[in-house]
């Protein structure tokens, strides 16, 4: 399984970005994808994910500001990121988890910088 995550880039504070991620290779059709981010300095967190059938869980500081999305036919997770924060600086990587198996998978990262 491959994840290719795109879509970062330097952003002023106020401003947007959105973040795509394409599954590829045999998985579990039902499962979970989604964003986590790491600063420097600092752990992995979790942005946000969404199941197959549209559950979604927000991190508190990005509910409001974020929106995730998926295409289920294109195995593919969005992350439409509004009001930018220079908090929100980090390396954003996508993750495609299967429950039934435990199975986890991690796209290469890509770097989201919020200038002040």
């Amino acid at each position: 399984v491959q994840l290719q995550a795109s879509g970062g880039g330097l952003v002023q504070a106020g401003g947007s970005l959105r973040l795509s991620c394409a599954a590829s290779g045999r998985f579990f059709r039902i499962n979970i994808m989604g964003w986590y981010r790491q600063a420097p300095g600092k752990q992995r967190e979790l942005v946000a994910t969404l199941t197959t059938g549209g559950t979604t869980n927000y991190a508190d500081s990005v509910e409001g500001r974020f929106t995730i999305s998926r295409d289920n036919a294109k195995n593919t997770v969005y992350l439409q990121m509004n009001s930018l924060e220079p908090e929100d600086t980090a390396v954003y990587y996508c993750n495609l988890r299967v429950a039934v198996s435990g199975n986890s998978y991690w796209g290469q990262g890509t770097q989201v910088t919020v200038s002040s």
